[in-house]
């Protein structure tokens, strides 16, 4: 049986459609857009599907493409449901993540790319213009002269101009990032090159849509360029970009129809949505629209099982680590510091914090506190999970974010006291394999001992938490849950075997933390204790728990813990807990 191979890297719509590759239809949201206003921004972190989406923009309001509308659209929702617009307009695409360059460069290289896309444009189009107008045009030499000329004999000709800018701000997050804010400003303030071309955007163009991953540019362009609506929150295109629940089902149900997935529905939904689903960027959708997956991640997972028969080694796809690797340099933009950091310890070690989105703000205001929040929240690392009061939870979306959080608490952590992870990687082969699980515990604890004894980082139970958080989620044997539900109580951490990766596992942990602080007495530890081993024994007894372990030998162990010393640590034997049931 033939099938639509996953577009898996592919983001141009024209080869998706005459190659039959397999696409999820978002053309009912043109029409929306259409109605939300002529010159419209978008945000949403990498690998939603911008530039696929985009793509799809161009060819269906192209005027060259109005012939093949309707066998490119064909099955399509706006084939059924075309606009007034469609095919009316020249269409201008820029990217601008293809500008870069040395910095003493960046005003020549950026100038030369908008020569060359004008140019490119002005071809495409000669057709409705006179004869002249390439000759007069190939005279130009400057872009601001090319992008005047073409204006000029767009509007004289009575022609509708369609701009569509993908990346607006990947060119000059990357000169804040690298070069600092002086640079920017000068870029995007007063008679800066960049600020220059936007403000010949307005008033040119019958409709502009931009989409990036930042706010920051916007605001600083705002006087040069302050027509635009943002939609980003806007709740009618919360489930615009990436996958919904639904439409990943759909897909897996397609290619098991096809006779090319053989793997059950409900396991591939259960492994992919702690991974790769969980965003909602809309406050007023967050408790009636499903929570969004991640599109590049769900087609680099299906793409593996479909090709190979398993799921991948890795969930987090090592094609993106270089776009998290931007990600974190421009988060802590070298200069994290203060409230900053201590926001990424309590998103870290909490999964959440309370905020407030601002819909835009300046380069200058990247180090306040206020504005990191919103910040963490347009690259992805917290979304909107619910509100208190007039703010907004902000959460963790889901583990892929999670490990990014955990990675960087290591990295502060391994600051304060370095250790070597090697022996640690192995005793979490041992407790995995043979039920050992004492040297795991020594090494975290010891390692939380030495760091936590230089009083730099970690203070009480909740940095416990995080520690303890950061340090499993090395171990790749388990999905390591933080608060679980077991039968009416939340432990604090469950380790649950990986079995489509690692079947080899025999054994799954679950594990209550108890904080002490230095002057605790006796007796305060003796109860203590004595209410961890209760508590333990509740949630070793759950029936939800006898389907997480999977067949596996469950070991149930107490940590107590007294100001940085482990004061004790033991399993709690499963044979009291079979006379607890009796």
């Amino acid at each position: 049986m033939t099938y639509k191979p996953l577009p898996y890297g592919i983001s141009d719509f024209r080869q998706i459609r005459t190659e039959s590759l397999y696409f999820v239809d978002k053309s009912m949201y043109i029409e929306t857009m259409e109605q939300a206003g002529h010159f419209l921004f978008l945000i949403r972190p990498r690998r939603f599907g911008k530039s696929l989406f985009l793509s799809m923009l161009r060819y269906y309001y192209d005027i060259n493409e109005r012939e093949n509308f309707p066998e490119m659209f064909k099955g399509l929702w706006v084939a059924e449901h075309p606009t007034p617009w469609q095919g009316k307009f020249q269409v201008l695409h820029l990217d601008f993540s293809q500008v870069g360059g040395d910095i003493h460069a960046l005003e020549e290289n950026f100038d030369g790319y908008i020569r060359v896309q004008y140019r490119d444009f002005a071809r495409r189009y000669a057709q409705y213009y006179p004869d002249y107008y390439l000759d007069e045009l190939s005279r130009l030499t400057s872009a601001s002269d090319i992008m005047s000329y073409v204006h000029t004999f767009a509007r004289q000709q009575n022609h509708k101009l369609f701009l569509i800018v993908d990346e607006y701000d990947n060119f000059t997050n990357t000169v804040l990032n690298e070069q600092g804010e002086a640079i920017y400003h000068a870029m995007t303030h007063a008679s800066g090159f960049y600020r220059d071309v936007f403000k010949k955007f307005k008033g040119n163009f019958d409709r502009i849509l931009m989409l990036g991953v930042s706010p920051v540019t916007l605001d600083d362009l705002t006087s040069g360029y302050n027509i635009a609506t943002n939609i980003t929150m806007d709740s009618r295109f919360n489930r615009m970009l990436g996958f919904s629940e639904t439409e990943v089902r759909e897909m897996i149900r397609y290619y098991q129809s096809a006779g090319i997935l053989h793997a059950d529905e409900e396991a591939l939904i259960a492994e992919m949505k702690p991974w790769y689903d969980g965003y909602c960027f809309s406050e007023r959708a967050v408790y009636s629209d499903p929570k969004m997956f991640n599109c590049d991640m769900v087609a680099y997972y299906l793409n593996n099982f479909i090709q190979q028969g398993n799921a991948p080694q890795e969930m987090v796809d090592r094609n993106t680590r270089t776009d998290y690797a931007k990600l974190d340099k421009l988060v802590k933009l070298d200069q994290l510091d203060g409230d900053r950091k201590g926001i990424l310890l309590e998103v870290a070690e909490n999964g959440y914090t309370l905020g407030t989105v601002a819909d835009s703000f300046p380069a200058a205001q990247l180090t306040d506190p206020k504005m990191f929040k919103s910040l963490l929240f347009y690259y992805g690392m917290v979304t909107i999970t619910g509100t208190y009061g007039i703010e907004q939870e902000l959460s963790i979306p889901n583990n892929n974010v999670r490990k990014q959080y955990y990675d960087f608490l290591l990295r502060e952590y391994q600051q304060v006291h370095a250790i070597d992870f090697s022996p640690l990687v192995r005793s979490y082969t041992d407790a995995a394999f043979k039920g050992e699980w004492r040297s795991m515990m020594n090494h975290i604890l010891k390692a939380y001992h030495d760091t936590t004894a230089v009083r730099s980082l970690i203070e009480g139970e909740r940095n416990l938490q995080g520690f303890m958080n950061a340090y499993l989620s090395l171990n790749p044997y388990y999905l390591t849950a933080p608060e679980v539900e077991l039968n009416h109580g939340y432990c604090d951490f469950f380790l649950m075997p990986d079995l489509t990766r690692w079947p080899m596992v025999k054994h799954s942990y679950i594990l209550e933390l108890k904080y002490l602080p230095q002057t605790a007495t006796e007796e305060k530890a003796e109860a203590q204790w004595a209410e961890a081993v209760e508590q333990i024994k509740a949630y070793a007894q759950g029936e939800k728990v006898k389907s997480l372990i999977q067949g596996t030998t469950l070991h149930p162990i107490v940590v107590q813990i007294k100001g940085y010393e482990a004061i004790r640590v033991e399993e709690i034997s499963m044979d009291l807990l079979s006379l607890c049931r009796k």
